[in-house]
């Protein structure tokens, strides 16, 4: 009764901290909610990942591409370029098509989930590299992708992207408009902080039921010796396609609160380097273990922001002659080496179920 009283008290603890952080951080400016905002959609995209590389063993550098298609999906559909550039579209909807999230969240994820199904279909014989080589090759081709199809037919309007995306609006409440409760002002970044926890909390319960489930203790059959699981009469072939589908499904709704949130998508915001640092957010936590991934995408989420404090006394100290876009990502990559090679499964890995309570692991 103890323990439980205890384990109810941190978690009480935890929410309280969760719900009191953003409006403590708007006291101290914008930016440092907008930090939290970023974070907790780096969380919902190391969870997705999280179940293709952490929970099925299937190593997936494109990933950033559902992140693409449920960004540039959410966008198209709430902002005035379709009605823009295709007379017939304008025609059908002449007060433009401003669609509503609950429409185009759920189709944004239904999108992805196909599209990662259909990337995992022809690379179900390919493990380790080969896997990782071929789904690098297809993130960059979305983006490229997107790229080229702002010519000759405008549809995602090239390099330049996206912009005048509708925000989110939830019961009547623009979250993209500042809200007065009580005589005190709720910033709108931090109207999406809510939004975003909500989300996050809704994604780890999904992931803790995946984990626990006969799909979950399959994947990580699949993970730990393919070969033994299909002998043991696992589907291994429908078991990977599931777990790329529902992975891709978390980036594809990310996407969309991503364009929701900034009001404006580019290309450039789906780089290689976002993918890689997807991967690093999970490996660095703990593949596989969901509180080590959370701490892993927000430590690696905010780390760039708080290493501006840090870099700017150098600047100073050295008359301008350091660069910060240089220093920054040196800093955070010593952290990331010197942290694995203290600690070579993660931050926070997932415990050793095979080791028995209380055994000190030494043989008789």
């Amino acid at each position: 009764m103890k323990t439980l009283s205890a384990r109810h008290a941190r978690r009480a603890v935890l929410a309280a901290i969760l719900l009191l952080l953003p409006l403590v951080l708007q006291s101290l400016g914008h930016h440092w909610v907008r930090v939290a905002d970023t974070s907790l959609l780096y969380v919902m995209l190391a969870l997705g990942l999280n179940v293709v590389v952490g929970y099925a063993g299937l190593l997936d550098l494109g990933y950033v591409a559902f992140y693409a298609l449920g960004a540039y999906l959410f966008a198209l559909l709430t902002s005035p370029h379709l009605t823009d550039h295709f007379a017939w579209i304008a025609a059908l909807f002449p007060n433009g098509l401003h669609t509503p999230w609950w429409v185009t969240i759920p189709l944004g994820a239904a999108l992805a989930a196909i599209l990662g199904i259909l990337l995992g279909a022809p690379t179900l014989r390919l493990r380790g590299d080969y896997l990782a080589v071929v789904t690098l090759g297809f993130g960059e081709i979305v983006r490229l992708l997107v790229i080229n199809l702002g010519h000759p037919v405008n549809i995602t309007h090239g390099a330049q992207g996206l912009g005048l995306i509708d925000p989110v609006r939830i019961l009547g409440v623009d979250l993209g408009q500042p809200l007065v409760v009580a005589g005190h002002e709720v910033a709108s970044v931090t109207l999406y902080y809510y939004l975003f926890l909500t989300l996050v909390l809704i994604t780890i319960v999904i992931c803790q039921r995946l984990q626990d489930s006969r799909i979950g203790r399959a994947w990580m059959a699949i993970r730990d010796d393919e070969t033994a699981a299909r002998s043991m009469g696992i589907n291994t072939r429908n078991l990977k396609l599931l777990a790329f589908g529902v992975g891709a499904s978390f980036g594809g709704i990310t996407g969309a609160m991503f364009a929701a949130f900034q009001g404006f998508v580019s290309p450039e915001a789906f780089s290689l380097n976002e993918s890689v640092l997807i991967v690093a957010m999970v490996v660095f936590g703990g593949m596989g273990h969901i509180p080590g991934v959370v701490l892993g995408a927000v430590l690696l989420a905010a780390l760039p922001e708080m290493l501006r404090y840090v870099v700017g006394p150098l600047q100073a100290a050295t008359n301008g002659q350091l660069d910060a876009g240089v220093v920054r990502p040196l800093l955070i990559a010593l952290a990331m080496i010197v942290t694995m090679l203290w600690r070579s499964s993660g931050l926070w890995p997932a415990p050793d179920k095979t080791q028995a309570p209380g055994s000190t692991g030494h043989s008789m």
